[in-house]
């Protein structure tokens, strides 16, 4: 974890990164040259990412940031300006938890509306990993990226230059979302990538220390989705859900072991608020709790060996929010998923104030059930599908199966 866990990048930190990691290319793939300084503004990119379940890294070589003003063009038509890395930066995702920025790099761009962006890899190639993950208390396995090597992962955002203005956009790679298993110990990356506001903002707090062995994760939902999601401080228990769009958010922890604690309505004001949920002085303790695990099988028809299937387990409270407890990427090759460690307590529920300590106490009522569940599965391009209660309280189910249609 670096020193500070909320940077904020400006121009001259990061002119001085890219000097670092010899970033900063900004040709285009016809050897245009740069516009002149008058009809030309400044395009910035960052990194940042959202937690791995299960992995104690997530590594990928980056080669370049493309940009383009059509929507249309290919990765081999002329116009696209490069973001290029020289050499390739290895990074491991893990490390940019909490609102931590990697700087990519910058270039001049011409002032006008683009309407592409990707983000290129290097190949693993030989005995090399260039993209790989390390299982919990495992080793470095090789993370398979064909899509992301070959023309780059294509990110849904468009964006406007103005003359002798700078832009910084934010890549959020949820790792978590990102890595998936392809059967017999293989894991294939299917990337979720988000572009996000740079400024600073969001909703922050600290974890009792006591929990942080039991892989913590906070994250900020709402409707039951997750927005955004983050580990604490494995010192301090300081966490921080950053670059938040305005709005409420149901606030979710969860740790091996113990009741998820969910804090309702958390406000977010504007683009430069930070909400705090607890002080170090007053961390926010987790209760301990039995635990149980669902699993079954999602298979899509018609079948389809890229696309990722993901089931998540949900519960709602009386007067309260419906939350995602836990949820798990199926085997691209077998459908098979198992999601672990769900409480059988009920939630520890408190409703957001901005008078601190917050209160927490047991849900008094939890739909499906306390040790029930709600389990959706849903994958792109094929309608979700939902099994309304799963019993965990007596014993494990494995037998919860999905069959997804278009």
């Amino acid at each position: 974890m670096k020193a500070s866990l909320f940077p904020i990048l400006g121009c001259s930190a990061v002119a001085a990164l890219l000097a670092a990691c010899g970033g900063g290319g900004g040709g285009s793939s016809g050897g245009t040259t740069a516009p002149p300084a008058t009809t030309a503004g400044t395009l910035s990119v960052a990194l940042t990412d959202a937690p791995a379940c299960g992995f104690d890294a997530v590594n990928i070589t980056v080669n370049k940031v493309r940009v383009h003003q059509s929507a249309s063009a290919s990765d081999t038509d002329s116009g696209w300006t490069d973001i290029t890395l020289n050499p390739a930066r290895k990074i491991n995702l893990l490390n940019l938890t909490n609102g931590t920025l990697d700087a990519l790099g910058q270039t001049a761009l011409p002032a006008g509306h683009y309407s592409q962006l990707r983000l290129v890899l290097d190949a693993n190639a030989g005995t090399g990993l260039a993209n790989s993950v390390v299982p919990t208390g495992g080793t470095e396995k090789s993370l398979e990226t064909p899509s992301a090597v070959q023309s780059g992962i294509k990110l849904v955002n468009e964006f406007d230059v103005a003359a002798g203005q700078k832009v910084d956009l934010v890549l959020d790679f949820d790792a978590c979302k990102s890595v998936v298993t392809r059967g017999n110990g293989k894991y294939a990356l299917k990337p979720v990538v988000k572009v996000i506001p740079s400024a600073i903002n969001g909703i922050t707090g600290f974890i009792a220390t006591a929990a942080l062995g039991k892989h913590v994760t906070v994250s900020a939902q709402q409707n039951g989705s997750i927005v955004s999601s983050t580990t604490p401080n494995a010192t301090t228990g300081e966490f921080m859900l950053a670059r938040l769009a305005p709005g409420n958010y149901d606030v979710v922890i969860t740790a091996d072991n113990s009741a998820a604690s969910v804090i309702g309505a958390v406000p977010v004001a504007s683009t430069s608020s930070t909400t705090a949920l607890s002080t170090a002085a007053a961390p926010i303790a987790l209760a301990d709790s039995a635990v149980g695990s669902i699993a079954g099988t999602v298979t899509l028809s018609p079948a389809s060996s890229t696309e990722a299937a993901y089931v998540a387990a949900k519960q709602s409270f009386a007067a309260g929010p419906v939350v995602t407890v836990r949820y798990k990427g199926a085997d691209l090759s077998t459908g098979a998923y198992s999601i672990d460690g769900l409480p059988l307590k009920a939630p520890q529920y408190a409703v957001y104030s901005s008078a601190l300590p917050l209160v927490f106490a047991p849900a008094a009522t939890v739909t499906p059930g306390v040790a029930m569940y709600q389990i959706d599965a849903s994958a792109t391009g094929y309608a979700a599908k939902s099994v309304a209660k799963v019993d965990i309280g007596t014993q494990n189910q494995s037998n919860v199966n999905f069959t997804l249609t278009p």
